[in-house]
């Protein structure tokens, strides 16, 4: 029997794949407890979810955060230990044309940002950060403060797509046009990249010559309520 770990979430939205965890977990399927579900987003759905089954729940506000930003950023308003040339030398995500100005506006808001995220994290006991849905990028700042040990992964993230092939924001639409016959999802590890890191499962589905790009996305969605309780499984039985 795996050792029963603690499993904080991140979410943007509704939560149906957060919903399918809770489901693993409550039903002892996996041997996991969500402690905590935090948004982006105030009001969505899924915190609703988490709500309903006592989990605790948090909100910061990114878009907030950023319309202040816009009026100006002071060094008073940036985290102690940000250095800015440090993450921009591994920041992988932003786009390579955009001007030196607008990439330190990114790392700089996102820091921000994410200090208040690992303020209240770090008041849990957590093994695993799940982002199920979460539609925000982490930048290095987050990541470094979460994987703390070189080759050990602690974020991990699902992808609808079958990595390395449509990474990116669409990948059930990149898959439907391109004309795949077999579509399918990804779970991996977080790192510096975009959706470039260490692959834990996948799962394939068939797509018929009459499919939709809704009936791609619901054979996928069906697909990651599968596969994300059983890769937060493996996880734990790694332990």
């Amino acid at each position: 029997m795996a050792k029963r770990i603690n499993v904080g979430t991140l979410i943007s939205g509704g939560g149906t794949n957060l919903q399918a965890i809770i489901d693993a977990c409550l039903d002892n399927s996996i041997d996991a407890d969500i402690v905590f579900t935090g948004s982006d987003n105030p009001g969505v759905k899924g915190l609703e979810r988490a709500q309903k089954v006592d989990i605790d729940t948090f909100v910061v506000d990114y878009s907030q955060i950023i319309r202040s930003c816009k009026k100006g950023i002071n060094d008073a308003d940036l985290p102690n230990d940000f250095n800015l040339d440090q993450i921009q030398a591994k920041q992988q995500l932003v786009a390579t044309d955009a001007s030196k100005d607008q990439i330190a506006f990114f790392l700089k808001t996102r820091a921000i940002a994410e200090k208040k995220l690992l303020d209240i994290i770090f008041a849990y006991d957590m093994d695993l950060l799940v982002l199920a849905g979460f539609m925000r990028v982490l930048t290095p700042y987050f990541i470094d403060r979460i994987n703390t040990e070189p080759g050990k992964y602690k974020i991990m993230n699902i992808h609808p797509a079958l990595l390395p092939s449509f990474p990116g924001t669409d990948g059930y639409g990149d898959t439907f046009r391109y004309g795949c016959k077999i579509g399918g999802c990804t779970v991996h590890f977080i790192d510096y990249g975009e959706d470039t890191g260490p692959i834990i499962g996948q799962k394939a589905f068939e797509i018929k010559d009459n499919d939709t790009l809704d009936d791609i996305k619901k054979k996928g969605l069906e697909k990651e309520w599968e596969l994300y309780p059983q890769c937060i499984q493996k996880f734990a039985d790694s332990l």
